[in-house]
């Protein structure tokens, strides 16, 4: 890190949480010269990465937060974080749904924000298991003209059932049931972590079952995370990176990650950054492409039924 005196404080608690993460540790004075920052500005935003519950303090520093794989924080307390690299992330990837597809979205706090940028969207088909996710669609419904049912091209909504997670996802066998029979285009998935070794992970065993039943029924994979997911590990791996089509994430990452996923990922968008004048993005076509075959084209299972 060089001088990044005028960064703003999330940009600069996100080089901070990299380096945490990266190294194992930081120590404030060490910031303080790299950042050109003050003490006093380190410890505040050790104090809100703490807060966070990403870092724990300790003398002089900050060291990585040691959770339980199978901690499932709930979702109002995921969707006080990250708030603009989330919208940067759902902006970057409505871009990718086309007017009357068939999608799906989803439990999650990043899908969450996507589904309210897919709101003009005409004529969508959407299948979800986030109740977050489905209130978003029929609030907007509702907001039709007077004297309308529903709003011209307004979404059609499929809800699975299921049982509700802490982070309002429906999953088990019910929601497993109801996606089985189902195929859709695009599948826009959250996830609790990302890594090279575990893959996709969730704490939850019900959500990793149901999460594979909606890879299963989907033409196209693409994943929506910011990169405080990346080196997270939950209880249960779900499926592969190279199981995925497009990973849609935000600049927090440095470099070295950057390349890392770029190593295992057929597809790798980096939201703000790679977008043409347009909106567009190059190489969309062919990402699709590679994941139909990796990733259960036309409905076809990623790797049996267990």
């Amino acid at each position: 890190m060089s001088d990044h005196q005028n960064l703003l404080a999330e940009q600069r608690r996100a080089l901070i949480l990299d380096e945490v993460r990266r190294r194992g540790g930081v120590r404030v004075n060490e910031l303080t010269r790299r950042l050109n920052v003050s003490d006093m500005t380190i410890r505040r935003d050790l104090d809100a990465l703490a807060r966070q519950g990403v870092v724990e303090k300790v003398h002089g520093g900050a060291v990585p937060l040691v959770g339980t794989s199978s901690h499932e924080p709930g979702f109002e307390a995921k969707s006080a974080l990250e708030l603009s690299a989330k919208e940067e992330i759902a902006r970057t990837a409505a871009r990718m749904v086309a007017p009357g597809s068939a999608i799906a979205l989803s439990g999650g706090t990043t899908t969450f924000a996507l589904a309210q940028h897919l709101l003009d969207v005409p004529d969508l088909t959407v299948v979800t298991n986030s109740v977050r996710v489905a209130d978003v669609f029929h609030a907007a419904q509702r907001a039709g003209a007077a004297g309308e049912a529903t709003r011209p091209g307004a979404a059609t909504v499929v809800l699975t059932g299921g049982m509700r997670t802490p982070s309002d996802a429906l999953v088990g066998p019910v929601a497993d049931q109801a996606i089985r029979s189902l195929h859709f285009d695009v599948l826009f998935l959250g996830v609790h972590g990302i890594s090279v070794e575990a893959g996709l992970s969730t704490p939850n065993l019900a959500e990793a079952e149901t999460n594979r039943r909606l890879m299963r029924s989907a033409r196209r994979v693409v994943v929506v995370a910011d990169h405080t997911k990346w080196g997270t590990v939950g209880l249960s791996s779900f499926a592969r990176l190279d199981e995925v089509g497009t990973l849609v994430t935000d600049a927090g990452l440095s470099p070295q990650t950057r390349a890392d996923m770029a190593e295992h990922l057929p597809d790798l968008v980096v939201a703000g950054e790679d977008t043409d004048e347009d909106g567009d993005r190059g190489g969309t076509g062919d990402s699709a492409g590679r994941n139909g075959d990796s990733a259960g084209g036309n409905g076809e299972p990623t790797g049996g039924e267990g």
